[in-house]
Formats: C-alpha cells, sequence, structure tokens
C-alpha cells in the first residue's frame, strides 16, 4: 500500500512546491530586472541635468557639452553601457561611444518616442537567462523651460543581471530540493505510521486465518481510527477464539462420552455373536460399521487435540525423519503388492517432529489406500525454490481427483464420491493439516501426471519468527505498537 500511498503524496507536494516555485523565480526575476532599471533611471537623470544647459547650436567650444561628452565616455568606459543624449530632430548632443546613434526601431526607438512625450519609457520586456543578446534600454526626458529638447538613451548589457538571475533561480532551486526531501522523509515517516497499524493487522489475520487464534494487533500504534480498529478486531478474535474453543471442547467431550457407550455396545455385538452361527454376515457387517464408528470417534478426538495443542518446534532432519516414516509403513505396502520408493536427502527445517510424523503418516495411509497393486508410491525430499521451505512430496499412480475435488481435498469428512467404498473418516488429511499450521507448515494437492495424486508438506527452512511456546503465549501487547503479539 505504501508503494501506491507514497507516490501520490510525492506528486501532490512536487506539485504545490512547483507552484509555489515558478512565481518567486520570475519574481525574483522581475526584482532583479527592476534594480538595474532604476539605476539607469537615475543615471539618465544625472545626464539630464547636466544636459539641461548645454546649447543646441554653439558657436566655437562649448566647455559644458565637452564635460558632458567626458561624462559619458567615462561611463561607458566604466560600465561598458553606451549611452546618447540625442536633439528632438535625432542629432546627438553627445554619445559614448561617439558613433552611437539612435535607434530606428525596436525598444530603443519607442523610448525614445515616449521620452520625447515628456515621460520615462515603460518598464522594458523582461530578460531572461537564457537570451544571451538581450540589452535593456532606458530613455530619459530633458526637459528645459518646459519643453523636452532632447532624449537621454541608455543601451546597457545583460550579462549580469543574467547571471545574477540565474545564481537567484538556483538558490530557489536548491530551496526546493532540501523542501522535497524534507517533505519525502515526512510523507515517508507519515505512511509508516498510518501503514504500520494495517500491515500489522493483515499479518495478523493472516495468523488467524491459518488456525494460530492467539495472534492479537498492539492497539497502541496509529491513528485514533485504527486504534479503535486494532481494539475491535482484538475483541472479535477473542470472540471467535472462545467460539471455536467451545466447539473444539465440544467435540472432545462428545468424542470421549460416545467411545465408552461404543465400546459397551461392540462387546454386546461380540457377546451375541458367539450365540449365532459363525460367519453370520449381518453380525460382519455390524462389527465393520461399528469399528468404523470407533474409528470415527478418535479422528474426531484427535483432530480436537490437534487444533488445541501447542507446536514444539524444533531443528529436525526432515530427511530422516520421512525415511523413518517410509520404513515403518514398508510392511503395509509389501502386504498390499505396492512399492514405495524413497529419495530422501539429509535437509534440516523447523518443524514438530511428532506433528510432522503423524502428518506424513496419514498422507502415506492415503497414498496406500488408492494405489492399485503393481504401483508405486514415490516420497522425496528437496529444498523448495528458493530454499525458503523443504517439500516432502509423496505422490501415487491412482485414480487420483479431478479439478473440483482437489479444491475440497483436505476438508473434514470429505471423501470424494468414487471412493466411499474406501475405508476412512475423512479427518486424516484434516488432522494433518491442523499439525502442520502449528508450525508454519503447509499442505498442497496436485495432480500427479498421467495419473494420481501429489501432495507436497511443506516446513519452514528457517526459525519462524513467532513459535507458539509457553513463553510467547504470556506476552501481552506491545505498549509502542511496533507489532502483534500472542497471549
Amino acid at each position: 500500500m505504501r508503494t501506491r500511498l507514497l507516490p501520490l503524496l510525492i506528486v501532490l507536494m512536487a506539485g504545490v512546491l512547483l507552484a509555489l516555485g515558478f512565481p518567486l523565480a520570475a519574481s525574483l526575476a522581475a526584482s532583479e530586472q527592476q534594480r538595474v532599471v532604476v539605476d539607469r533611471l537615475d543615471d539618465g537623470a544625472r545626464f539630464a541635468a547636466l544636459a539641461q544647459f548645454v546649447g543646441e547650436t554653439v558657436i566655437g567650444p562649448d566647455e559644458r557639452r565637452t564635460t558632458l561628452s567626458g561624462e559619458l565616455t567615462s561611463y561607458h568606459d566604466v560600465y561598458g553601457i553606451r549611452t546618447g543624449i540625442f536633439y528632438r530632430n535625432n542629432r546627438a548632443m553627445a554619445a559614448a561611444p561617439e558613433d552611437w546613434v539612435v535607434p530606428y526601431d525596436g525598444e530603443g526607438r519607442r523610448a525614445f518616442n515616449e521620452a520625447l512625450l515628456g515621460r520615462r519609457s515603460h518598464d522594458p520586456p523582461q530578460v531572461w537567462p537564457w537570451q544571451g543578446d538581450a540589452r535593456l534600454t532606458i530613455a530619459s526626458p530633458v526637459v528645459r523651460d518646459g519643453d523636452v529638447v532632447a532624449v537621454v538613451v541608455t543601451d546597457s548589457p545583460t550579462g549580469q543581471l543574467r547571471t545574477r538571475i540565474l545564481h537567484g533561480w538556483l538558490l530557489i532551486f536548491a530551496g526546493e530540493a532540501a523542501a522535497m526531501l524534507l517533505a519525502v522523509g515526512a510523507a515517508f515517516r507519515l505512511t509508516g505510521w498510518v501503514l504500520r497499524p494495517v500491515r500489522v493487522l493483515d499479518a495478523v489475520t493472516h495468523d488467524i486465518a491459518t488456525g494460530r487464534m492467539k495472534s492479537r494487533v498492539a492497539a497502541a500504534g496509529g491513528p485514533p481510527e485504527l486504534r479503535r480498529l486494532a481494539r475491535a478486531f482484538n475483541e472479535m478474535a477473542d470472540n471467535v477464539e472462545d467460539v471455536l474453543e467451545q466447539q473444539r471442547a465440544f467435540v472432545a467431550d462428545a468424542s470421549h462420552q460416545l467411545r465408552n457407550p461404543l465400546a459397551a455396545l461392540l462387546l454386546r455385538i461380540e457377546l451375541l455373536a458367539l450365540e449365532l452361527p459363525e460367519g453370520n454376515e449381518e453380525i460382519a457387517s455390524v462389527r465393520t460399521e461399528g469399528k468404523r464408528l470407533a474409528q470415527v470417534l478418535d479422528d474426531l478426538l484427535g483432530l480436537a487435540l490437534a487444533e488445541h495443542a501447542d507446536a514444539d518446534l524444533r531443528l529436525t532432519d526432515i530427511g530422516a525423519l520421512t525415511a523413518e516414516r517410509v520404513a515403518s509403513w514398508r510392511p503395509v505396502a509389501d502386504e498390499k503388492g505396492v512399492a514405495i520408493v524413497a529419495d530422501t536427502a539429509p535437509i534440516t527445517a523447523w518443524s514438530d517432529p511428532v506433528a510432522l510424523s503423524s502428518a506424513l503418516d496419514a498422507v502415506i495411509d492415503n497414498a496406500l489406500k488408492f494405489t492399485p497393486p503393481g504401483e508405486d508410491v514415490t516420497v522425496g525430499v528437496a529444498l523448495s525454490p528458493g530454499g525458503r521451505t523443504v517439500a516432502v512430496e509423496i505422490a501415487d499412480h491412482g485414480p487420483g481427483l479431478t479439478d473440483e475435488e482437489l479444491e475440497r481435498v483436505g476438508d473434514r469428512f470429505w471423501r470424494s464420491n468414487l471412493h466411499q467404498n474406501v475405508q476412512g473418516s475423512g479427518l486424516g488429511l484434516s488432522i494433518a493439516r491442523v499439525l502442520l499450521a502449528a508450525g508454519d507448515g503447509a499442505l498442497a494437492f496436485t495432480r500427479n501426471e498421467p495419473h494420481g495424486l501429489r501432495v507436497t508438506v511443506t516446513v519452514p527452512r528457517n526459525e519462524p519468527r513467532r513459535q507458539a511456546t509457553r513463553s510467547q503465549l504470556a506476552r501481552v501487547p506491545d505498549p509502542r505498537g511496533q507489532g502483534f503479539t500472542e497471549r
């Protein structure tokens, strides 16, 4: 979720910074140019004051004109600004350089014409850093006795102006970049603060869905709405756990209570069989159904105990354990005429040895039941792709299952319609799945081409991040809200 939320926040913050940055950059450029324009206007006013006393027609040397020309020449030599004072008929009173004339068109002519009307020229167009040949032309009127007799025109290069604007923009860019980094850091922390309880809630939901009913969310971090959600989730999980505990207790009690009457009933059937002719079909059928009912009760009790028991996880040699279980089932396979082939390399993983043994027994027993004589059952142990789990694969060459049946295999009491005549209660694989889930293991079913069923038992290669040990079950919610807890 952060990968979707964080880019959105970054784009919004970048848009805000750009919306502020562009006007600021334009304002900086206008301010720098206005400062240059004011300087040129001040210089033009000074030259206009000197030009007021220079006559238009003078016979012989004119000291004032000479002084004015010297001022303009010095100004040009020092600042590189072309300056000229021109009469209304465009004739130069003084100019530096001497051959410079009033422009005939463009911005210079516009400024000259405005100054002839008795007002200074309007601000020239904005100069931008990329305009290498841009110049600033400013005109000021020379007024004598209320009449405009000449115009002072300054034509300035813009190199320094463009450099100052560019430096100002770089500072603005650096400030925007720093603000963007701070905003990204703040957004990262904000999204982490908001989404951390969501991730924890997602993890705990997954744990509860896979059978770890004691997992809870620490309702002490994140926004108030998420804290209320965490508390509500914990209350819901408590209620669900109580209901499941009552259900398990009922199943266990019912199974236990029914075993004694069933044992007495089977004993009476045996006594009754002594008084009937040997080989009576009805008695044999009653015996079979009674034994089947006893097996169902035993499996129900085993399932209830499996759901309630804690996993005793330890580092186990999965290859050796699998080879041991295969060896124990080999006589059964030989008696049925089924070959059982094992490839068990020594690979260690974290599991409950007793639970894994029971799960392997249930899967191998199921494979031998449905494999016809002359076929084989293969058992292999290998690392899964990525090396994070160890997989034990049991493949048979029986009739297999359809796609719809593969989705239901492992459900409680479910049995394929084609296999109803095979002995069993439909709880063996369910018990195996519950036993494995307690230790972060899993059970998966696929087809074994060309026919048959492939069952994959997986257990974690690395130590699970949470083991259901007594010390962990006594933990209380983390007050910092940094993770989920178990109780």
